[in-house]
């Protein structure tokens, strides 16, 4: 692995929390969001992610710091986004226009707490990711300067 490949998995990780943050955004912006329906009414959405690892110890490689082939890499890949499938908040609340004949408002299943906590929790990993380029970046300016003493 060389160090200019921990750019590339950093970005990564950033590309991966920053799609969080956005997902978790529009659940806090839906969490409200009333329907007369379960067929329309919002459901909270998470991404799903894979770790992509490089095979380090694969046998044909000859060493550990021989290049890699062109479709190996490393980081994290977005798999997709899934809806929750928690039951929905149904609230009896006759007098709301999206109220149904029996009179109950459906709510989503999102959690404002947890999403809050998933919130917090991909800003500190994407910020992680950037002090992890910036200790990367650092190392290779000490390196450039070893050469001119």
């Amino acid at each position: 692995m060389s160090l200019g490949s921990i750019f590339d998995i950093a970005g990564s990780g950033m590309t991966a929390q920053s799609l969080r943050l956005n997902t978790t955004a529009s659940n806090i912006a839906n969490a409200e969001t009333a329907s007369s329906s379960t067929d329309t009414t919002y459901r909270a959405r998470k991404p799903v992610f894979s770790a992509i690892q490089q095979s380090m110890m694969n046998p044909t490689q000859q060493g550990f710091g021989t290049e890699m082939s062109d479709n190996a890499s490393a980081g994290v890949r977005v798999e997709g986004i899934v809806e929750s499938d928690a039951e929905l908040q149904m609230r009896y609340e006759p007098d709301h226009p999206a109220a149904n004949e029996d009179g109950y408002v459906y709510y989503p299943n999102v959690n404002v707490v947890e999403e809050m906590a998933d919130m917090m929790s991909s800003s500190r990993s994407f910020q992680m990711n950037v002090d992890i380029m910036n200790t990367a970046k650092s190392m290779m300016q000490r390196i450039l300067t070893l050469g001119q003493q």
